[in-house]
């Protein structure tokens, strides 16, 4: 049995009993200017224009379309390391407070498994018709958001920084 806490403040603190599934999945960085050059930002904004319109004159009741920063770009839930979401907030460097240098994602820990906007990053998991929810673990972060925690590559030592996105 799970041991509880004396006192929780909140319920969303405490996850639920449950068995990891480690998936290994290939994430790029955040379709913005300040991650990507502009004539690719440019050009990932209309395939994905392209994407919705061909999803619209085709069959209604079929999923939707593939988009770069739902399918392939970042995943939601839990990873180590790839690249980090900005989508609450615009995009800012996390440099190291100790000596400078630019910080590396090290974990995210997602509120959220997957969500309706990310159909193909779907854990294999959670495709059994029998899956009920996108929140299995019940622990939420921030508002229903993603914590990312960053590291500094040069020395494990210094402190982590983090965003709540």
């Amino acid at each position: 049995m799970q041991p509880q806490p004396p006192v929780v403040e909140s319920e969303g603190f405490v996850p639920e009993p449950c068995v990891l599934h480690p998936e290994q999945v290939v994430t790029y960085p955040f379709a913005d200017p300040d991650f990507l050059p502009e004539d690719l930002c440019a050009r990932i904004e209309a395939w994905d224009a392209a994407q919705e319109e061909a999803e619209q004159s085709t069959d209604e009741s079929a999923a939707g379309p593939t988009g770069y920063q739902y399918d392939l770009s970042i995943p939601p839930g839990r990873r180590v390391g790839g690249f980090a979401s900005w989508h609450a907030t615009d995009p800012y460097p996390m440099h190291c407070r100790t000596c400078g240098t630019p910080m590396r994602l090290l974990l995210t820990i997602d509120s959220l498994e997957w969500d309706g906007g990310s159909g193909s990053r779907q854990p294999l998991e959670d495709r059994l018709p029998a899956h009920r929810c996108a929140m299995p673990t019940e622990v939420t972060a921030g508002r229903f958001g993603e914590l990312n925690v960053f590291a500094c590559p040069t020395t494990p030592d210094h402190p982590h920084r983090w965003s709540i996105q």
